[in-house]
This record gives C-alpha cells, sequence and structure tokens, in this order.
C-alpha cells in the first residue's frame, strides 16, 4: 500500500521538482535536458516528465526543451548501443522477433523506417534507441529522423500537461479563464490529438508496406 501511495504521489512531487527546477534560472532548462537524457540511457519512461514539463515551463519552451533532452539522450543510447553495449543489445534483438523485423527493415531503409516508427513507435522508445545502434544508419540521419519523428507525440504530451495546469490552477482559483480562451484550449488540444492520430496512422500503414516489401520475394522472370 506504502509503494501505491508513493506512486500516487509521483506527478505532485515531479511538479514541485520541475517548478524548482524552472527557478534556476539559466541552468534550469540545462538540468532538465540532463534529466531527460538520462532517463532515455536508463530506459525510463519520459512521458510523465514530458507533462510535467508541459505544466511548469508551457507549451513553447516545454516543448523546446523535450524535443533537445529526448534527441541528445536518444542519440547517446544509440551510440552507446552501437558501440559499447552491443553484445546485450543483441541478445535483446534477438528473444523479440518484433524487434528483430524491425532491426532487418531498419537495415534496410535506414532513416526513413526510424522516422516511421518514431511516429507510431512499435517498440518501446526506451529499448529502440539502443537497437537502431545495431544498424547501418549513418549517426547524423538518426538524429534528424529521431528528432522529426517526435515532433508530434512530444508535442502532444506538453499540451495536455499545460491544460493540466489550466485546470489546477482553476480548481485553486488562482486563475481566471474566459469562455472564449477555454474554447481556443480545447479546440487546439482537440486539432493537436486528431493530428497526431492522423500522423500516426498514416505512419503505420506506409511502415507497414515498407517491412512488406522487405519480406516479399524478388521477382523472377
Amino acid at each position: 500500500m506504502l509503494g501505491i501511495g508513493w506512486w500516487l504521489e509521483v506527478p505532485r512531487h515531479l511538479q514541485t521538482a520541475l517548478t524548482w527546477v524552472d527557478g534556476l534560472g539559466f541552468w534550469g532548462p540545462v538540468v532538465y535536458v540532463g534529466l531527460y537524457i538520462a532517463i532515455c540511457v536508463f530506459m525510463i519512461p519520459g512521458s510523465i516528465l514530458t507533462l510535467g514539463a508541459g505544466a511548469v515551463f508551457g507549451v513553447l519552451r516545454g516543448f523546446v526543451y523535450t524535443s533537445i533532452g529526448s534527441t541528445i539522450g536518444a542519440t547517446v543510447a544509440f551510440l552507446l548501443g552501437r558501440f559499447f553495449l552491443r553484445d546485450w543489445v543483441q541478445k535483446k534483438v534477438a528473444t523479440n522477433p518484433r524487434i528483430a523485423a524491425i532491426d532487418d527493415a531498419v537495415g534496410k531503409e535506414g532513416a526513413k523506417v526510424i522516422f516511421l516508427l518514431r511516429l507510431s513507435p512499435l517498440v518501446p522508445f526506451s529499448i529502440s534507441n539502443y537497437v537502431y545502434g545495431l544498424t547501418k544508419v549513418k549517426p547524423a540521419s538518426y538524429v534528424l529522423a529521431s528528432w522529426l519523428g517526435m515532433i508530434p507525440g512530444t508535442l502532444l504530451y506538453v499540451y495536455i500537461g499545460s491544460l493540466a495546469r489550466r485546470f489546477a490552477e482553476l480548481g485553486a482559483a488562482q486563475h481566471t479563464t474566459s469562455t472564449a480562451e477555454w474554447a481556443l484550449y480545447v479546440v487546439g488540444l482537440l486539432a493537436t490529438v486528431l493530428a497526431t492520430v492522423r500522423v500516426t496512422i498514416v505512419a503505420r500503414r506506409a511502415l507497414s508496406r515498407s517491412m512488406k516489401l522487405d519480406d516479399d520475394p524478388p521477382a523472377t522472370s
């Protein structure tokens, strides 16, 4: 029960910590980016941290800080998987058919598949960074594909986090919001969700076609 209670308190503790980070001035973004890099390396899910960034920093700063941190963190994990943890990652791939299939597709089409996988993650973000390190994709292509592919999801989580703060402020009577403002927030959220879902569906279809083509035997005359 104590463990459950602690986990229920995580969002509050996280917001307190991020508020402290935001109060560090110039060093605040540096600390947040460093924290995001660490959770990528240690394969800790970053969705709660991204939501917290939206709540504390707002949409624009939260998106920028998270985008920088997640891209650098994914790159560090990628390089670790390629140069230092290759044997360990290969064992993980060998025991998971889905990861093995995706590894094969990335090996054939490189950054294109990585971009689609970021838009429609079939493999958990935490382990995928290490898996991509096994492929022959160039680091520069990996960084660009990862950054672009993570933009929709990052924007969605940050936006939801910022709305959560608005609701909290309204409940505590710390901020008054007009009907027009709420309408803009709701429309913005719906548009972001719909756009993200649409992008995910399109990416998943393209990824399925790409992997199917990889599996098809060559035509014979």
